[in-house]
């Protein structure tokens, strides 16, 4: 597939670029944006702080570690970029930490979830909520059932009295939909694995189950082993991975939100696919492959989804062990990977015409001392107004 509505990401006027960049006769600011990496291998858990430089993509480490709680796994950007939260599942607590004017966080607030053993976090396109799937610790011996802590988000980005809606056995991925309020919840039940469909109360946050009108059943089938939700941006299109069937999972959204596989999937991936993400266009999207250490990718057809490229097509080797996998939201054109067995992240630069990917100079980076091994999951933000400024129509 031809990616060439990507291309306008490099059409960058100079004048645009002043505005971005921060240009003046005296001054020239060379970062567009900060990566965030949670490491999990000292307790408790800490959070690796880059730079990223906006010609080459190249990291560098800004700060110190910062302290993060028991096993930090996840971590998600405010709207804004101005805010990181960090899901630490020892501890049970959503984590707030503030962007500084350097890049750098610093912690605000702890938050405790309604549950234990959070997986995942995601935030509604409008930041006024963020939702927090959990499992209680869900296993063999432990069938219990899991759910959504619901926060509502404070003008000052804390976050506000927690609601909760029980959601499945063994939720590990929850997703918003930019359009049409609707909620994903990705649950990992062995013996009904499965995305759960919920429409969301725009007001106050709330879920309510949506019934899959074509099989008039709650929840949609979600391959062996899902490990990982993506939705596209026109909010037409979600995906799935599978880790214990090397299997990318699509499906069309109906009206009402439900779910439909395609009939022409699922997709082939690299070895235990365990992350996912969309570039801002929409027209590309990328698995990190555990086991192959990989990251491949696939083009989205824009009128079916059909994600094309899956017999190997751009599969990149990146660090051993990725983990999360995202796109910079600034320029849309650097994509870096959490490494969890060589504690490194991975820097790519993601070609604007084919969508395949080169590794950026002096990639992978390392983690900033023994105590900031095994890395869990990464997340970037802009610096500044990076997003609405740096393309033209």
């Amino acid at each position: 597939m031809n990616l060439h509505k990507i291309s306008r990401m490099a059409k960058v006027s100079v004048v645009s670029l002043a505005m971005v960049l921060g240009l003046s006769s005296c001054s020239l600011d060379y970062v567009v944006g900060y990566v965030y990496m949670t490491t999990n291998h000292s307790n408790p858990g800490l959070i690796n702080q880059y730079s990223i430089d906006f010609q080459s993509g190249a990291l560098t480490l800004i700060g110190t570690p910062v302290t993060a709680g028991n096993n930090p796994v996840k971590l998600i950007a405010s709207t804004s970029g101005q805010f990181v939260y960090v899901v630490n599942q020892g501890d049970s607590t959503v984590q707030e930490f503030a962007v500084q004017s350097g890049g750098t966080l610093a912690s605000k607030n702890v938050y405790k979830v309604t549950g234990t053993s959070p997986t995942a976090i995601a935030t509604d396109p409008q930041g006024k909520f963020l939702y927090v799937t959990y499992n209680n610790g869900y296993s063999a011996t432990n069938l219990v059932a899991g759910g959504v802590t619901i926060f509502p988000v404070n003008a000052d980005n804390s976050l506000g009295t927690a609601v909760n809606v029980t959601v499945g056995n063994n939720p590990v991925g929850v997703t918003v939909s930019y359009f049409n309020h609707f909620v994903y919840v990705l649950d990992q039940d062995p013996a009904n694995p499965s995305i759960l469909t919920f429409s969301q109360n725009a007001s106050t946050g709330a879920l309510t189950p949506v019934t899959n009108l074509t099989t008039g059943k709650l929840a949609t089938p979600a391959g062996v082993v899902p490990s990982a939700i993506a939705e596209e941006p026109t909010s037409r299109f979600v995906y799935v991975t599978d880790q214990a069937a090397n299997q990318l999972i699509a499906y069309t959204v109906q009206p009402n939100g439900a779910l439909v596989p395609m009939i022409n999937g699922p997709f082939q991936t690299g070895l235990y696919p365990v992350g996912i993400t969309i570039d801002p266009q929409g027209t590309v999207m990328y698995v990190a492959n555990y086991n192959a250490s990989t990251v491949q990718g696939y083009a989205i057809d824009t009128y079916t989804g059909t994600p094309s490229g899956v017999a190997g097509a751009f599969a990149t080797v990146v660090g051993t062990g990725p983990t999360c996998v995202q796109v910079d939201p600034a320029l849309g054109t650097f994509l870096y990977t959490s490494n969890s067995l060589d504690n490194t992240v991975s820097g790519e630069r993601l070609n604007p015409s084919t969508g395949s990917l080169e590794q950026v100079q002096n990639s992978p980076f390392p983690t900033q001392g023994a105590a900031s091994a095994s890395p869990t999951c990464l997340a970037i933000v802009p610096n500044g107004a990076h997003a609405s400024q740096i393309i033209n129509p």
